[in-house]
């Protein structure tokens, strides 16, 4: 996966703006707001139509304009391809691929991948499981676009039963449609659920070996996937996920309806995440912290590369200057097969170890 080219129009705080791309590693540099984080952003937003700092389509317009537009150029599936996103407030965003409309965003699924880490990644360790939950299923989908779809279906489907449980007690009748986002929920969340815990499954192993030689061989960092109480074995086959997920959803329907909102389902699980066999969310160091999430990251960037034939596109967003430089090395090192965006203030001899290109960026631009 080579991202060859990339032009911007009012995205963000840019302009018009093109450049090529190394194929190997690309130094971003440029003072604080300049634009190098939104420039990465820009590529990101070519994996699934979404920005990874906003859920607003609006706030990657510039300011005073009517609309934005980030075209590529990309090397992906043994073919060049071509990708555009055309983004206007108010309106459901347009979407080209090779020159074909595509109809939803979830057609963008495994078209073109890339991994992210940014310093609020660290929040995988730390935060709740909402964090853990979009790092599995941004993954995920990039790999199964059926996934995609499902995730897609399943968000839709908790939003209108959320909907009718607030509203339920003004309007009593709401009730009666329950049944059938009930079925949806089950149905959608057995898959969910089953196909996580085999990717989870996939980051244990990957992510333990990255974070023992990462650490020398001092931490030992292992995973468990948790659903609801009465999903016992995640792994089990799709049907009997779903028997079980009918079970605790009967169990809490009267406290669903006190509550008026959704306490069971998919939309809740959850990575649980040890170093040493203790929960690294309370135990860990800050060191341990930042090691323990490059290590789960470097180890999607790993298992995206074996299952797609090809790396995906690494994006390392103001990372690197939080190791010291054996760490870096580390990263450098194991990060060496695909092509990589790294942005930092000061180049700070990174691109001398790396080689590839130094794109200086100023007030969104080339300086």
């Amino acid at each position: 996966m080579i991202i060859h080219s990339i032009a911007l129009e009012n995205f963000r705080n840019y302009g018009s703006f093109q450049t090529d791309f190394d194929p190997g590693t690309n130094v971003i540099v440029g003072e604080n707001g300049g634009g190098k984080t939104n420039l990465l952003e820009a590529v990101y937003l070519l994996t699934a139509g979404r920005s990874f700092r906003t859920r607003l389509d609006r706030e990657l317009i510039r300011f005073d304009a009517e609309f934005a537009s980030v075209r590529a150029a990309f090397h992906a599936g043994d073919r060049e391809q071509k990708l555009e996103i055309t983004l206007v407030e108010g309106r459901r965003k347009k979407i080209e691929l090779n020159g074909v409309k595509l109809k939803t965003v979830a057609q963008m699924a495994g078209k073109f991948t890339a991994v992210l880490f940014c310093p609020e990644d660290l929040d995988l360790i730390r935060a709740g499981s909402a964090e853990r939950r979009r790092f599995m299923d941004q993954c995920i989908s990039q790999l199964r676009p059926r996934y995609a779809a499902a995730l897609l279906e399943y968000n839709q489907a908790w939003e209108r039963k959320n909907r009718i449980l607030k509203d339920w007690p003004e309007k009593p009748s709401l009730l009666s449609l329950l049944e059938d986002y009930n079925e949806q929920l089950i149905r959608l969340g057995a898959v969910l659920i089953r196909t996580r815990a085999q990717f989870c499954e996939s980051l244990q192993e990957a992510a333990k070996a990255v974070a023992a030689d990462f650490s020398g061989g001092k931490d030992t960092l292992s995973l468990a996937y948790r659903s609801v109480k009465t999903v016992s074995d995640p792994l089990a086959p799709e049907s009997e996920i779903a028997e079980r997920l009918r079970e605790h959803q009967e169990s809490h329907f009267a406290a669903e309806k006190e509550a008026r909102q959704i306490l069971t389902g998919a939309g809740r699980d959850d990575i649980e995440i040890f170093l040493n066999d203790r929960p690294a969310r309370s135990f860990a160091s800050q060191g341990q912290t930042r090691t323990a999430a490059l290590s789960l990251k470097l180890a999607e960037w790993e298992i995206m590369a074996r299952q797609l034939g090809e790396y995906p596109v690494l994006l390392l967003d103001d990372v690197l200057s939080e190791l010291d430089v054996s760490r870096q090395s580390f990263v450098l090192n194991r990060i060496s097969g695909g092509q990589v965006f790294i942005t930092c203030c000061e180049d700070d001899g990174i691109s001398g170890r790396t080689g590839g290109r130094v794109l200086a960026i100023e007030n969104g631009g080339l300086k």
